[in-house]
């Protein structure tokens, strides 16, 4: 039996689209280290490039229950315990943050995903108009998790609060 998955199609200047299956992954996706903020890994992200985007699957514990912003950020740095070192949202076209925004998005700009009662997360998200290329440039790239929901329109980053965990996927040159 399948479990339940979320669909999400969103539309802006990046058309973005999310949904959730255990079984999204390809068994090529190169995995990283998901890291919490006291340094400890919490999870993976697994990733894979289609044609026009960038998929992340996202499997984490130990959570707070609740909705989570998620972006990816333009260095691939994750010194914690506050991954500032991530830089900011992934934006090569200096738009405004958020997936409704009208002046928005920014590239790196992801759907919400849910953390269920028992402190796991298990998500997969799309990323449409990003390749590996663009991911892996001389500054590399992170996606980091925050704390709260992210409002998708709050620029700069949806008030969606601290950043809790950080995954470099491809690490600063």
């Amino acid at each position: 039996m399948r479990t339940p998955s979320l669909c999400l199609i969103l539309a802006g200047a990046t058309s973005l689209a999310a949904c959730a299956t255990p079984s999204d992954a390809p068994s090529s996706a190169m995995s990283v280290p998901l890291i919490g903020s006291a340094g400890q890994a919490i999870g993976t992200v697994r990733m894979w490039e289609t044609p026009g985007a960038v998929s992340f699957r996202v499997e984490a514990n130990g959570l707070s229950v609740g909705r989570k912003g998620l972006h990816v950020h333009a260095v691939g740095r994750c010194d914690g315990p506050g991954f500032t070192t991530a830089g900011s949202h992934w934006n090569p076209a200096s738009r405004k943050h958020g997936l409704s925004n009208p002046m928005g998005p920014h590239a790196g700009d992801l759907p919400n995903v849910p953390v269920a009662a028992n402190g796991t997360l298990r998500e997969t998200v799309v990323l449409t108009g990003a390749s590996f290329a663009q991911l892996r440039d001389a500054d590399g790239s992170a996606l980091v998790l925050h704390a709260g929901e992210d409002d998708n329109v709050t620029d700069p980053s949806g008030n969606s609060g601290d950043r809790i965990a950080c995954a470099v996927l491809s690490p600063a040159g």
